[in-house]
């Protein structure tokens, strides 16, 4: 019987460079705030072409492990789940940009997450949350007329209802979502009162929130994420 070919592939010497940059980021070599070795210490340090070294370094930034900026030295930066997710914003664009069935199933997805966000909050909210959420509203509502600034403030609204979960994750991936979907809000809320009905449901929400309703505050932001998808319209459509 034949013996099955098991061919050793030789990795590219930035990928190798890149492993070893990595771990001394991970394992706190390199701490968050700390600058980078030189390229010419890091040449003389793998025994590599400085082709290799930018390269690895450029893999670094791409994945959000350092900041690199012209003239100085790259800088290691922390992980959040912030930094972690808005790596994936450019890819996102596109692929929303290209597919209108991608919009629809990232306002699904938005429904899904939230409902499940909005229940734990109505659980946890503390009267300084509540007080927060409050003073969020009448922004959004000194910001009538104003589309900008209104769709702003109700971001915040939305993050900070994810904020009170206490998971930085909720938080980061609700602020994703939003971030996403107002490139595709229309301004049609403006021009046929929608804003003050964005308002009330606003209220609904806050103030099962605020009684620690956790049923009561799912089903209105149901309502609300139900009547207010239709807002987000692909360009293409």
């Amino acid at each position: 019987m034949a013996t099955p070919s098991e061919p050793i592939v030789r990795r590219k010497l930035s990928a190798q460079v890149f492993e070893r940059l990595k771990t001394m980021v991970t394992d706190g070599t390199l701490k968050p705030g700390d600058a980078m070795p030189s390229e010419r210490e890091l040449m003389e340090r793998f025994g590599v072409g400085r082709p290799a070294i930018r390269e690895a370094m450029q893999t670094l930034g791409n994945i959000g492990l350092i900041a690199i900026s012209h003239g100085e030295r790259a800088r290691v930066l922390p992980l959040t789940p912030h930094s972690v997710i808005s790596q994936v914003d450019l890819a996102a664009e596109i692929m929303l940009s290209t597919s209108p069935a991608a919009l629809d199933h990232l306002k699904e997805a938005r429904i899904f997450f939230e409902r499940g966000i909005v229940r734990q909050a109505a659980e946890k909210a503390s009267p300084q949350d509540v007080a927060a959420l409050r003073a969020l509203l009448d922004e959004q509502e000194a910001a009538l007329g104003t589309p900008d600034i209104f769709i702003a403030a109700d971001m915040r609204f939305h993050t900070r209802i994810a904020a009170i979960c206490g998971n930085p994750i909720f938080e980061a991936v609700s602020g994703a979502m939003l971030g996403w979907l107002k490139t595709y809000h229309t301004e049609m809320l403006i021009w046929t009162g929608k804003e003050n009905v964005t308002l009330v449901e606003h209220h609904e929400i806050l103030d099962a929130i605020a009684r620690n309703d956790a049923s009561e505050a799912e089903a209105a932001l149901i309502r609300h994420l139900e009547r207010s998808r239709a807002l987000y319209v692909h360009q293409a459509s």
